[in-house]
């Protein structure tokens, strides 16, 4: 299957899960990140908040808020085709969409951060194999900001963990040369760190 035919395939079944099996996904992906210590330990966490379907780390960010560990939110660049910079949010952050409806956090230009500063960076992925290739939604928003990771020691870097329905899993993803791999996966199934 090519990947336009696989998006909207995920993206389908994504849609069709309905608010309450997105609800139990939430759940028990909650579970299963808070028992990844590279994780669990992190005190600057990049997340997202839920488009298309996509699986939902709204309650582990919650949860996140009462450990007092700091959480971020991807801002795009005005300039299209630059890295994302990240914005730190709290309970009470104010929200705008974007230009593509998502809402960002409502912050200055000068409090963003780039994501070489976060220990952990959960993202969102249309498919995942177990090699830590992802099918992104095609923008190349991610890979562009995490490209810096190419060039930085495995411990000195954010790592990378994709977030997933355990429906979006693939036998085996050809990676792009400007893809950059994960460092693991979570679902609502599992949560898996790759050896490196």
């Amino acid at each position: 299957m090519d990947i336009k035919h696989l998006r909207q395939k995920i993206r389908q079944q994504r849609c069709a899960l309905g608010p309450a099996g997105q609800a139990i996904a939430a759940r028990s992906l909650d579970s299963h990140l808070r028992g990844v210590a590279d994780i669990a330990n992190a005190r600057h966490i990049g997340l997202y908040l839920v488009n298309d379907g996509e699986i939902d780390p709204a309650l582990f960010m919650h949860w996140a808020f009462t450990q007092a560990k700091h959480c971020y939110l991807p801002v795009l660049s005005v300039d299209q085709g630059q890295p994302m910079k990240f914005a730190e949010i709290k309970p009470d952050s104010e929200f705008e969409p974007n230009r593509f409806g998502i809402p960002e956090p409502m912050v200055s230009a000068e409090s963003l951060l780039d994501a070489s500063k976060l220990d952990v960076v959960l993202l969102p992925l249309v498919a995942f194999d177990l090699k830590g290739n992802r099918i992104g939604m095609g923008g190349g928003f991610y890979d562009r900001t995490l490209e810096f990771t190419r060039q930085q020691p495995y411990d000195r870097r954010p790592k990378l963990i994709g977030l997933a329905h355990e429906f979006q899993y693939s036998s085996e993803i050809e990676p792009s040369p400007w893809d950059i791999p994960l460092d693991g996966i979570a679902t609502e199934k599992r949560a898996i760190l790759f050896k490196q």
